[in-house]
């Protein structure tokens, strides 16, 4: 038996060689930190080198190991280190792509889940085929935050290309770590590995699936189409679940998970927040072991078949358009996804849609009338209920293929605020210049930009009158009390905002409103906010459809002044989301005797 051999290889050493990432890798997941802090590291060598003593071997930079297995045609197949490999050969392509007219030799990998791997990995920039897959678009990302490096560098030293480039070829070296006794390399992967923080779950669960000592008695060729069946299964569903439209449909985004399988055998294992880190590998684990019997093989094929049909499920729920809404907002309002597994067992898809639909009635038992912004527990109640009257309008329009972007709301800072401004909440300190600024820009149609003047020719006398005003507040270093609160008075009234009306706080003034809309004061005017809705969706942003149509007045019977919200409005609003609910929400109370 050969003897495992452990060397120094300088990087110019390895140039001509062909490198093999086998399918139970973990794909590439270098982030900026980590790719910058290696160019930091080798510059850092460069201009700081260590003392050579005399006689001795000149310095080198010296990287973590690489342990590797020679393979059929001289290639070498990569059992750890791979990030750090395909990080520098990043960096040699992207010297070939910059800086030399004639391209020098590197090293080659081949992923083998990623067929075209080596052909992008020579035309690393390519937006196009860095969007097929989450492997590439790491890649592609590296090679960004090298590219931006070395800009960085070049405007304080031209010649930084021509000085790093000897410093990584030739006095950087990694240490070789060659396996050569027959060891099974996903049991060297896995022990090698185990100790670190960056391996997850799903990394040694699919060690598990690939294992070669899984499939005794079988032939070669048929552990290996095995191997890649489940491989490109594998890949196939991380690279869905990577789409933010299906992942935030089916998760809170509660974990930020590097490898979002991992939450679907999370949820296979119930994972709770308090079990230890491998809580999840180690039951799919005794699953291997428990599934053996008297055979000496895991019944791999059964175990993997319950992974997709979890997997299968979700995916089926996101196709159909009324399951993906009514499970969508079931899992936005917090039920629990695994209890909604177990209630679609059995069930033909119109029996499961009924449950949803007696679920979500549970979700929204309360007077919608009598909900209070300021009460306790109403603001989730209101929430809930002005998330579900969006969802429920999209449902409700068969002809229409839009569906309601769980990731955006997901992701977005979106909360319950006030159509018509609270005139009784004062605004204090800097928000009042912002307040003003909002203001001035509603009549002027611009911007405020500091020492930029400001053209009032095209207003009438009176609201000239009003944007001096504004513009003194804005600009005075300190602002006079008195001053700005006769002009909120003043704009108050104008915008006829300053008699609130009695249900001030009720849902009929309350809709889906972002951060960036409501600002910091929370009290902008109908008309300013109305015109931030409007430019957001003219521009592609985000505005769940219900409150859009509130800021374009349409649920409102009379027209009449569009520029403000009033109590017939505010009537109008609330009677359209009664009727579009109306599935859902209980029966009205009994008032003098009638229903």
């Amino acid at each position: 038996m050969n003897e495992n051999k452990l060397v120094l290889k300088s990087i110019n050493d390895l140039l001509g060689s062909k490198f093999y990432i086998p399918s139970y890798q973990r794909g590439y997941r270098w982030k900026i930190q980590q790719v910058e802090d290696l160019l930091k590291d080798l510059w850092e060598f460069k201009t700081n080198p260590p003392k050579q003593d005399d006689g001795k071997e000149k310095p080198f930079y010296c990287l973590q190991p690489v342990v590797i297995k020679p393979t059929e045609n001289d290639n070498w197949e990569v059992i750890d280190g791979q990030q750090r490999l395909t990080t520098i050969l990043i960096i040699l392509n992207y010297f070939n792509q910059t800086e030399f007219k004639t391209p020098k030799q590197v090293f080659d990998i081949k992923f083998e889940t990623r067929t075209d791997s080596k052909e992008f990995l020579e035309n690393i920039n390519d937006e196009v085929l860095a969007s097929k897959n989450i492997d590439y678009f790491h890649i592609n990302n590296a090679y960004k935050v090298i590219s931006n490096w070395f800009d960085e560098k070049e405007k304080t030293n031209s010649a930084a290309k021509n000085e790093f480039y000897p410093i990584l070829v030739n006095d950087t070296k990694i240490i070789w770590y060659e396996v050569n006794d027959g060891s099974d390399t996903i049991d060297i992967f896995t022990r090698i590995n185990m100790g670190k923080i960056p391996l997850t779950n799903a990394e040694l669960i699919k060690a598990l699936f690939l294992k070669n000592t899984n499939f005794k008695k079988v032939s070669p060729d048929k552990i290996r189409l095995k191997q890649l069946q489940i491989a490109s299964e594998w890949d196939k569903i991380e690279y869905t679940l990577q789409e933010n439209s299906f992942w935030y449909f089916i998760s809170n985004n509660s974990r930020n998970f590097a490898t979002r399988i991992e939450y679907i055998f999370d949820l296979m294992k119930d994972k709770k927040k308090d079990d230890e880190e491998y809580f999840t590998f180690y039951a799919f684990n005794d699953d291997f072991e428990i599934s053996k019997g008297t055979n000496e093989n895991p019944d791999i094929d059964a175990i993997w078949l319950k992974i997709k049909k979890y997997f299968l499920t979700f995916e089926e729920w996101y196709k159909d358009r009324e399951l993906y809404h009514l499970i969508g907002f079931l899992l936005t309002v917090n039920t629990d996804i695994i209890y909604l597994l177990e209630k679609s067992e059995n069930k033909t898809k119109t029996e499961f849609k009924a449950f949803l639909i007696e679920e979500i009635k549970t979700k929204v038992q309360f007077q919608i009338e009598e909900l209070d912004f300021y009460k306790s527990k109403a603001k989730a109640r209101i929430k809930t209920i002005l998330l579900l009257f969006n969802i429920q309008t999209i449902v409700l329009n068969e002809n229409s293929n839009i569906r309601f972007p769980f990731d955006s709301y997901k992701t977005e800072n979106w909360d319950i605020e006030h159509i018509r401004s609270q005139t009784d909440r004062k605004i204090t300190g800097n928000a009042r210049k912002d307040w003003s600024k909002d203001i001035l820009e509603y009549f002027t149609g611009n911007k405020y930009v500091e020492n930029q003047k400001v053209d009032f020719d095209v207003l009438e006398d009176e609201e000239k009158k009003l944007c001096a005003s504004l513009l003194k507040i804005i600009t005075s270093e300190k602002i006079v009390d008195d001053d700005f609160d006769k002009l909120y008075s003043t704009i108050i009234e104008k915008f006829k905002e300053d008699k609130e009306p009695e249900k001030i706080n009720s849902i009929s003034n309350l809709a889906l409103l972002d951060a960036s809309t409501n600002r910091s004061y929370g009290n902008a005017v109908f008309p300013v906010k109305r015109k931030i809705i409007i430019e957001n969706d003219m521009q592609g942003t985000f505005v769940p459809i219900c409150t859009k149509n509130v800021f374009l007045k349409s649920y409102s019977k009379k027209l009449g002044e569009i520029m403000y919200w009033k109590n017939e409005d505010a009537n109008d609003y609330l009677k359209a989301i009664k009727q579009t609910l109306s599935i859902y929400l209980p029966t009205q109370k009994v008032k003098d005797g009638k229903q």
